[in-house]
This record gives C-alpha cells, structure tokens and sequence, in this order.
C-alpha cells in the first residue's frame, strides 16, 4: 500500500460509495413504478461496483508497460464492439441510440471501452513517435484518422456526447506531446464548423440547441429536462432538502439516476453536497496529473494524462448541462451516475493510474 497513491484511491472509494447511495435516492421512486421493486437500481449498481473494485485491484496490479505492447489488440476488439453493435439484432436501442448488446437485463456500452481503448493505443503511438511528430501529415494525420474513424462510428449510434469527449481528450494528448500551435487553430476551425453540420443534420440537436437557449420555448418537450433540473438546482440552499427529500425525482426529472444525477445532489444536500463531491473530482483529477508529470516513461506519461483528461472532460462536461450551460449531451457523470459501462472503466482507468504512480520511475 505504500507505493499506491492512497489519497486517489480514498477518493475514487469515496466518490463511488456516495455514487451508489445517491442512485438509490434518485431511483427507488421510477424503480418502483417501472419494476415493482424499489431496489432495482441500487442491486444493480452495487454489482457493477464491485466488479468495478475487483478490476481496479487486479489492474492496479498489473504491470502498465504490457498495455504497450496489447495497444493494438486492445483497440481491435474495442472497434470491432464498436462496429457490432451498429447491427440491428446484434445492437440493441436505448433512448434512441443503437450503443448497446443486450446480456440478459444488463447492457454493455462499446464506446465507453472505446474512450479508454483508444487513449492506450493513441499513447503508444506519440511515444513511438515523437519525431515524426514535427511533420503534420507523417506523424498526425494518421492518429486523427483512426479518431475521426471511431468518431464516425459512435456518431452513427448516435452518441454526440461520448465522440466529443473522446476527441477533445485526444487533441489534448496531440498537444502535449508537441504538435504546432497552429495546427490546433485550423484544426479548431474545421471542429467547428463539422459540429454546425451535424447540428444541421440532426433535428433533434438543433431541438437541443433552442431549448438550451430559452427553455421555455417548449418546456414539456425539449426544455423540459433542464427546467426540472434548475427546478431541483434552485432549492437546495446550503445544506438541501435532506437525503431522500427530493421532490424533482418524483416523475418530474426523467431518469434522474443517469445524466441528472448532479441535480439530485444539489437538491438534497445543497451547496455543500456540491462543494463535497466536486472536492472529490478535483482530488482526482489532480491526483492524475500529478501522478502522470511524475512519470518518467513517455508511454506512462501520455497515459496518465489521457485517462485524467478523459475523466475531467466527461465531468465538466455533465456539470455544464445539468446546471444548463450548454446543450443536453446525453453523457454520464464518472462513479456517480447509475450504469455499469461508465463505471467498470472508470475504476479501470483509476487501477491504471494507481499502477503508473507505483511505477513511475520506470
């Protein structure tokens, strides 16, 4: 124990057992209605918890040099899940996105296992690479292509949300690793104007941008979900309604165990609910970074820095549309909100992390 980074791993414990509590507060009402057992989230969640906590372990433990030399396997078979699932009858459809295989009355998200596949293979190829670097279409024309490949793939799920952050956290690791500044401009440029077109393209995000603008253009279709979110937000005060006081999650906010899950927080614990879990996050993801400027093992290093900024932008992401800064992205707050993908590779990406700071110095 005194080579793992403990106060990362108290955190991540932390964060995740309030996860789980809190999943059964928002849940136990539309558990009920839907399943005639109040507990069902809560059963599930504590599953995938613990299969979470097993995994961090045994990857904590396991050596990430060899994930080097498994990048390409790894990031085969995340692509080949990520391709399955597009089949009808293979793929099964979720609020509207075909992301999904259907085990009995569990599901497996491919594109979250994409997010972290994708960010071991793109961080053994700026360590192989680091000269070829300096010339744009030798060295980072061929990573872009493999992203915009698995970007392309999630967008036909649709997941607009997960291919966002999977490719700002790429961008950022082409930052790091040295690529010219003004790249990043041009590239910036064209990121722009391909989020316009599939605005344009899609009805129901362009619904999305208007309802994020005024909600109250059409408040019981596309504003309602962040009306009853600032509804839940607003009267939480300093210290909130008290655990299990929520009154949104009674069939006001939909689904409240999964994106919104923040809201009931607020609601229920206040300012200082907030202050509390967002001092966790904060702890973990300075904990990555400190963990991945320490680490002296170019591989290690764009590793650590990957899987911290993946967290963070998922995190900051979902706070945003909770509190309505921007659109509904359809994303899931790390070790908070309820489901099993999210999680197992959350508490994997942590067990990689704690391996890294084990080994850092070499």
């Amino acid at each position: 124990m005194k080579k793992y980074d403990k106060i990362l791993l108290i955190a991540v414990i932390l964060i995740s057992l309030f996860g789980t509590l809190m999943i059964y507060s928002s849940s136990y009402i539309w558990a009920e209605y839907k399943f005639n057992d109040p507990y069902k989230y809560l059963k599930s969640q504590i599953i995938f918890l613990i299969i979470g906590y097993i995994v961090m372990i045994i990857v904590s433990n396991f050596s990430y040099h060899n994930y080097k030399r498994l990048a390409n396997i790894i990031f085969g078979i995340c692509f080949v899940m990520l391709t399955l699932v597009l089949i009808p009858g293979i793929g099964t459809i979720r609020n509207g996105s075909r992301s999904w295989f259907g085990i009995g009355g569990f599901g497996i998200q491919p594109s979250e296992f994409t997010k972290l596949g994708l960010i071991i293979f793109t961080s053994k190829y700026l360590s192989n690479n680091t000269r070829e670097l300096k010339d744009i279409k030798k060295g980072v024309f061929p990573i872009l292509a493999v992203v915009f490949l698995v970007f392309g793939l999630i967008m036909l799920e649709p997941d607009f949300g997960t291919g966002v952050v999977i490719v700002m956290t790429i961008i950022v690791l082409l930052f790091i690793s040295g690529v010219k500044m003004n790249f990043f401009i041009k590239i910036g440029v064209l990121g722009l104007i391909g989020i316009v077109i599939l605005i344009l393209i899609a009805p129901y995000r362009m619904e999305r941008i208007i309802s994020f603008l005024n909600p109250w253009i059409d408040p019981l279709g596309s504003g309602f979900q962040i009306i009853q979110s600032l509804y839940a937000i607003g009267p939480g005060g300093l210290l909130g309604l008290g655990f299990g006081n929520s009154i949104q999650k009674h069939f006001y906010l939909p689904e409240p165990q999964t994106d919104f899950i923040f809201a009931i927080i607020s609601e229920e614990f206040g300012f200082m609910g907030v202050l509390i879990v967002s001092i966790l996050f904060i702890t973990i993801i300075a904990r990555g970074l400190k963990i991945a400027m320490e680490c002296e093992n170019s591989f290690g290093k764009f590793l650590a820095f990957g899987i911290t900024f993946g967290l963070a932008f998922q995190t900051i992401l979902n706070l945003m549309v909770v509190v309505g800064l921007i659109p509904v992205t359809g994303v899931t707050l790390p070790f908070l909100s309820y489901g099993g993908s999210s999680l197992i590779i959350s508490l994997t990406s942590i067990g990689i992390l704690l391996n890294i700071h084990k080994h850092k110095e070499k």
